[in-house]
């Protein structure tokens, strides 16, 4: 049976596409993605959309159909699943700084049910917009998932700006056999704060820009991070500042990436605001983490839940997939755009596999 999945639903965009594949490659059902993206600028798929779909490919030995950029469908028909060595490059289908982070998105809750363990170098865009920095997945969601029994680790060895791109990371997986549940209410009191102010092919000067503003937002508050200045190899220019929390229940993290004509300052500051906006609730996971968290946690036998400070259209948009391919129920307590609580029952992966 074929699933069907419309690629315009809730915030439309290409995380359906993703967690889509995600799943396809992971229970071997074949799906069919029809109008996807098609409600933006410029619809269908794009280089890092097919990267997604060509990694996928790779892991399952999918035949595909309407692989093709801006394509608005897409027929993905896995075999089988393998890990091992594998390499993916963003760029080799069209010249493009499109993110890592999210062709890992793609493969990775696939990867975790493997038979082997899996080493993944992805070439592309390490810090770009519209996507978590590859220091969000290192620092954030790699230790997040590891609580449920999937454990990845990974680092940066060349970092990827726009328009350039050409970073590079490389990501190890471990494969599991069983995933738990989380239930994660209340972060606990905050342990440690560190932040990384980091520049590539630019002065030094302004990455201590970025750090002086950020401890000084951060002193008022009484809050004294650690933070440390990065000159970091790439082939382009770009600026980024970090802020990486590490609660006694949880992490999170909040960053934000310079531009041209966007001052040293702003850079810091966008990230600290969102911090402090983060400490005013009590949520125990920043809106980012929670979404990425659904795929995994709609695998694992039992219930989960956790609150987050926003729930946001990626959020509701990822619990509507994997409600079409697995036994899963979901509740929301709250608005789109306002603090609450998910609810996910799961009967687990091994149930709907027959395991």
């Amino acid at each position: 049976m074929t699933v069907r999945i419309d690629g315009s639903y809730g915030e439309g965009g290409g995380q359906i596409l993703r967690t889509t594949l995600a799943l396809s490659s992971l229970l071997r059902e074949e799906v069919q993605i029809y109008n996807i993206r098609k409600g933006r600028k410029i619809p269908g798929l794009q280089p890092q959309h097919l990267t997604c779909v060509e990694a996928c490919r790779e892991i399952t030995n999918a035949l595909l159909e309407g692989a093709n950029l801006r394509s608005l469908s897409l027929k993905f028909s896995p075999k089988n699943l393998e890990g091992g060595d594998l390499s993916f490059d963003v760029a080799r289908i069209k010249g493009s700084a499109g993110s890592v982070s999210l062709v890992l998105q793609a493969v990775l809750p696939a990867l975790v049910l493997a038979q082997r363990r899996s080493k993944v170098v992805v070439f592309g865009g390490t810090h770009v917009l519209w996507s978590p920095p590859f220091d969000y997945l290192r620092d954030v969601f790699f230790p997040m998932v590891g609580k449920i029994g999937c454990y990845f680790k990974g680092d940066i060895k060349k970092w990827g700006w726009y328009p350039k791109g050409k970073g590079e990371v490389l990501c190890e997986v471990s494969p599991t056999e069983n995933l738990s549940p989380l239930n994660l209410t209340e972060r606990g009191k905050l342990k440690n704060l560190k932040g990384i102010s980091a520049v590539s092919n630019l002065p030094l000067e302004i990455a201590q820009r970025q750090k002086n503003q950020a401890m000084k937002i951060l002193k008022e508050k009484k809050i004294f991070p650690q933070i440390d200045i990065k000159d970091a190899p790439s082939l382009g220019k770009g600026t980024f500042f970090f802020l990486f929390a590490e609660f006694e229940n949880s992490f999170a993290g909040f960053s934000s990436l310079g531009e041209i004509g966007k001052r040293a300052e702003k850079v810091a500051e966008e990230a600290c605001f969102e911090f402090l906006k983060f400490m005013k609730t009590k949520a125990a996971l920043d809106p980012h983490l929670a979404d990425q968290l659904i795929p995994y946690l709609s695998l694992a036998e039992g219930n989960s839940t956790f609150t987050v400070s926003e729930i946001t259209g990626h959020l509701l948009t990822n619990l509507w997939v994997v409600e079409q391919f697995l036994p899963v129920k979901t509740e929301v307590e709250g608005k789109e755009g306002q603090e609450g609580k998910i609810v996910l029952e799961s009967s687990g992966i091994k149930q709907k596999l027959g395991i």
